[in-house]
């Protein structure tokens, strides 16, 4: 064969193309073995197979990607209540609660945004500090309809409460194999 047509091979037919497929391999096996190490394994699959970074991504890159779904999951469900305070009825003392939900996941999403920079300087002390209280924020939430026995916690954020906490889970178990 001669050196043009090699050349011209390795051109149309890359020689690293099956590494990419070998890689992608490695990629979903360590997100099984990873999610396999927490509590909601499948929701762990499940989120890291929809983000298209996680391919490419390290165990510590797993966690990062978790939290900013855990972080966009606060900062909705903040939202969520603000945007309740305007379209629930006059009852001052729900409107109350619903600003103190609301300030509640927006504090989930601080300490959440706070892991990160743990993550980044590799404080995984810290980071688990962070997700764990971005994990509890939400029960203050429940607690200040508890307070209420005419309020009934809607069940609308009591299933973003969980989704939440789960993923915080699912975070802590990395952090727990990272070496923590």
């Amino acid at each position: 064969s001669s050196p043009l047509l090699d050349d011209l091979f390795c051109l149309h037919f890359p020689s690293h193309l099956p590494n990419l497929n070998i890689t992608h391999q490695r990629s979903a096996g360590l997100i099984q073995t990873t999610c396999k190490t927490t509590k909601y394994a499948d929701l762990c699959v499940s989120i890291l197979h929809s983000d298209p970074t996680s391919l490419n991504s390290d165990t510590k890159g797993l966690a990062l990607i978790l939290i900013r779904v855990a972080t966009a999951n606060a900062t909705a469900t903040s939202t969520f209540l603000s945007s309740q305070l305007l379209t629930t009825t006059n009852d001052t003392t729900l409107k109350t609660v619903l600003k103190e939900c609301s300030h509640m996941y927006a504090f989930s999403g601080d300490a959440l945004r706070a892991s990160v920079q743990d993550f980044t300087s590799e404080s995984y002390d810290y980071a688990y500090m962070h997700v764990m209280a971005a994990a509890d924020y939400p029960n203050a939430c429940l607690n200040a309809f508890r307070r209420y026995p005419k309020l009934i916690y809607p069940q609308a954020i009591a299933s973003r409460e969980d989704e939440l906490k789960h993923i915080c889970d699912v975070v802590l178990g990395m952090i727990d194999h990272l070496g923590f």
